[in-house]
C-alpha cells in the first residue's frame, strides 16, 4: 500500500508539474503577445505622433508665412493709403481749380468782348492797311464768341493772335492790290505800306501815287518828285528790286 501509494503521489507530482509548466508555457504565450499589442499600439501611436509633428510642423511654416504676408499686407495698404490720399488731394485741387474756372469765365467773358470793341475802334481810327483783312478779323471773333461749340480759352486764344497781328503791321514792309476812291473814282492801285509809318498808293500805270492822311481820314494825290520812290518802294516790297533808301513822304513825329 506504501509503494502504490508513494507511485501514485509520484505521478500525480509529476502530472502537477507537467500542468504548472504548460500553465507558465500558455501565460509566456499571452505575455508575449500583449507585449506585441503592446509593442504594435507604441508604434501606431509613434507614427501618428509623427504625423501630427510634421502637420504642426507644416502648420508653422504657414502660420509663420501667413505672418509674413499680413505684414507685407499692411505695409502695401500703407502705401496704398497713402497713394489714395494723395490722389484725393489732386481732385480737391482740381475740383478747387474747376470752381474757380467758372469765376474766371465770368470775368474773362466781358472782358474779351471789351478787347474786340477795342480792337474794332482802333483799327477804324488806324492807318487802313489790309483794312478789309482786319474787319473780317474782327467779324470772326464775334462770330466765335457766340458759338457754343468753342471753349472759351479758344475764344481767348484767337482774340490775343488778332492783338499779335495787329502788332505786326507795325513792323511789315509790304505791297498788295486793291482799290481807293480818288475824288468819287475808283481806281486799281498798289499798295505799299512801311509799318504804320506811311501807307502809300501807286496806279497800276505807275502815273499816280497817294498818301494817307490819317488826320483828315483821306487819300492825298503826290506830286511827281514823289512817283520814281513810291514805285521803287512798290518793287523793293515785291522782292523785284533790292532794298535801297528812297525818298518818302513821312511826317514827322510829334
Amino acid at each position: 500500500m506504501s509503494k502504490r501509494t508513494l507511485i501514485a503521489s509520484t505521478v500525480m507530482g509529476a502530472l502537477a508539474l507537467t500542468g504548472s509548466a504548460v500553465v507558465s508555457a500558455a501565460t509566456l504565450n499571452d505575455l508575449q503577445k500583449e507585449e506585441a499589442k503592446i509593442h504594435a499600439a507604441a508604434a501606431k501611436s509613434q507614427e501618428k505622433i509623427n504625423t501630427l509633428f510634421e502637420q504642426s510642423q507644416e502648420l508653422l511654416v504657414e502660420y509663420r508665412q501667413t505672418v509674413d504676408q499680413t505684414e507685407n499686407l499692411k505695409v502695401y495698404n500703407d502705401y496704398i493709403a497713402s497713394l489714395v490720399a494723395d490722389q484725393q488731394r489732386s481732385i480737391d485741387s482740381l475740383q478747387r481749380q474747376i470752381d474757380s474756372i467758372e469765376a474766371t469765365k465770368q470775368g474773362i467773358v466781358p472782358l474779351m468782348f471789351r478787347m474786340i470793341d477795342s480792337l474794332e475802334k482802333f483799327v477804324e481810327l488806324d492807318v487802313p492797311i489790309n483794312l478789309d483783312e482786319r474787319r473780317e478779323r474782327i467779324q470772326r471773333l464775334r462770330d466765335l464768341m457766340a458759338n457754343s461749340n468753342v471753349t472759351v480759352s479758344e475764344q481767348f486764344r484767337q482774340v490775343i493772335e488778332a492783338y499779335l497781328v495787329e502788332v505786326e503791321y507795325g513792323t511789315k514792309i509790304q505791297s498788295y492790290q486793291g482799290a481807293i476812291d480818288d475824288n468819287g473814282t475808283n481806281v486799281t492801285v498798289d499798295f505799299f505800306n512801311l509799318g504804320r509809318t506811311a501807307l502809300l498808293a501807286l496806279s497800276l500805270d505807275q502815273s499816280n501815287a497817294w498818301v494817307w492822311d490819317n488826320e483828315a481820314r483821306a487819300w492825298e494825290k503826290l506830286g511827281d518828285e514823289y512817283l520814281s520812290s513810291v514805285v521803287d518802294a512798290v518793287k523793293m516790297a515785291n522782292g523785284t528790286i533790292p532794298s535801297d533808301l528812297i525818298k518818302l513822304p513821312i511826317k514827322a513825329a510829334e
